[in-house]
């Protein structure tokens, strides 16, 4: 028994897939007669023809995806949707690399490692891309010797007897 176009007006008028349309298994012959939308709506009216409910993932289903994602698990190239840019933007990352950078130069200034003419000139270099990381701004202040002129001014403690 071909039910197709039935089961195809069916879902137009319930809107939902044609695969969520159930028919009543001891009406069929109704069904199979019901050829215009005013018959097929009469047969919604009499509960012959139905929508299945909507099919969700279990509650625990979900719970355990979430435990694992917070994790770091299911996050691989396969579960990704968009752009490496979508999921963290440039500026984002920009904004967490400058920040980091600056606070340190701060932290350095204010310690008076750094003079205020280096703290200026690493400031605009960190400003301009310079450095990748914090990690970077500390090797090329230990290039330049920044640390070292630190090391000669500190005055080594006296040893009690």
């Amino acid at each position: 028994m071909r039910l197709k176009s039935q089961r195809r007006i069916a879902a137009q008028i319930l809107k939902v897939g044609e695969n969520r349309i159930w028919f009543d298994g001891d009406r069929l012959e109704e069904v199979k007669e019901a050829i215009t939308k005013i018959d097929i709506k009469k047969l919604i009216k009499d509960l012959a023809i139905q929508s299945k409910p909507e099919t969700n993932i279990s509650g625990y289903r979900r719970r355990k995806k979430y435990l694992q994602k917070r994790k770091g698990r299911q996050k691989g190239q396969g579960s990704r949707k968009g752009t490496a840019n979508a999921r963290k933007p440039k500026k984002e990352s920009w904004m967490i690399k400058i920040r980091l950078q600056r606070g340190l130069l701060k932290k350095l200034r204010d310690n008076k490692t750094l003079e205020p003419e280096e703290y200026r000139n690493l400031y605009k270099k960190a400003k301009g891309g310079f450095f990748r990381n914090k990690r970077h701004v500390l090797l090329y202040l230990e290039e330049k010797g920044v640390f070292k002129k630190q090391e000669n001014k500190k005055v080594p403690k006296k040893e009690k007897k």
